[in-house]
Order: C-alpha cells, then sequence, then structure tokens
C-alpha cells in the first residue's frame, strides 16, 4: 500500500494526521469536491526540472502553477516533467498522487507562499482514493520546504 511508507515516516516523527478516503479521482479540484476540502487546503505536487534534475512543486489545488515565477525562484529555466521521466522515481505510488514529502524520495520541494498560509493542508497519499490531512506546520518541519511565490489563483 502506497500510503505506509508516509504513514511510518509521519508515526516515527510523532505527528498528528488523519486519512480521509475517496472514491477515485484523478484532478486536485474533483478531490476537493468530493471530500469538501477547500481548494485552497489542498496540497497538489507538480514534478518539474531543471536541467536533468527533478523537483516538486507544491500549491494549492485551487491555483495553476506559473513556471516563469518558478524559474525566478530558482534562478534557472524549469519545465514541467514528463510522466514518463518520473514514474520509476516513486516506488508504489499511483503517477499523479505522490504525496508532496521530497525528503522520502531524494528530492527537493518549493512549496508556494499561498499554501504556506494555512493552518492545515491535505494531499494524495500515494493513490488517487486516499488524502492525509496534517498541520502545515508539520508538513514544514518534515519536509523543509523552500517557499516561493509561483501559483497564480486558477479561478
Amino acid at each position: 500500500m502506497p500510503v505506509q511508507k508516509l504513514k511510518e515516516f509521519l508515526d516515527s516523527h510523532s505527528v498528528k494526521y488523519t486519512t480521509i478516503s475517496h472514491s477515485p479521482a484523478f484532478t486536485a479540484q474533483g478531490i476537493a469536491a468530493q471530500t469538501h476540502i477547500h481548494g485552497k487546503e489542498l496540497a497538489k505536487t507538480v514534478i518539474v526540472k531543471t536541467g536533468e534534475k527533478m523537483l516538486m512543486a507544491v500549491l494549492p489545488a485551487s491555483h495553476r502553477i506559473d513556471l516563469s515565477l518558478l524559474s525566478q525562484a530558482l534562478a534557472s529555466p524549469v519545465e514541467l516533467a514528463i510522466e514518463n521521466e518520473f514514474q520509476g522515481m516513486f516506488p508504489n505510488c499511483e503517477i499523479g498522487a505522490m504525496p508532496p514529502f521530497g525528503n522520502l524520495y531524494d528530492m527537493k520541494v518549493f512549496v508556494d507562499e499561498a499554501l504556506a498560509e494555512d493552518e492545515e493542508i491535505a494531499f494524495n497519499a500515494g493513490t488517487h482514493r486516499e488524502l492525509v490531512r496534517l498541520a502545515y506546520k508539520d508538513f514544514e518541519r518534515l519536509v523543509k520546504p523552500t517557499k516561493a511565490n509561483f501559483a497564480m489563483k486558477a479561478f
């Protein structure tokens, strides 16, 4: 089960969290609607690359990534990664359902400042059927993401 690695990591750091099961959904907005979680509090993980290096960009589901802003934050050109470029990097995770814990996958994480304003966040836990919800401060403490402004409100 994909979520097991994440749960073991959270348990080993005494983090309080809840899991939320839902019908299969493949878009962040679809998940938000099903689970009644505001799109600003639902984190989506986007894999980007700068050169050959893959990075995680984590932003609210209600926003879209602005690659030019992320490029400025990285001081390096960045582009969206194609699924076949990263699918093997997340063992036991469904494509598009990777949790935003890049530290578990030896990957640097950038989080949009809008998401960092939330008290709690929820995110895919490795499948398109389960979320984990926890305090943002715990996410930040464990992942140590770089905060930047790279997302624009989608609607």
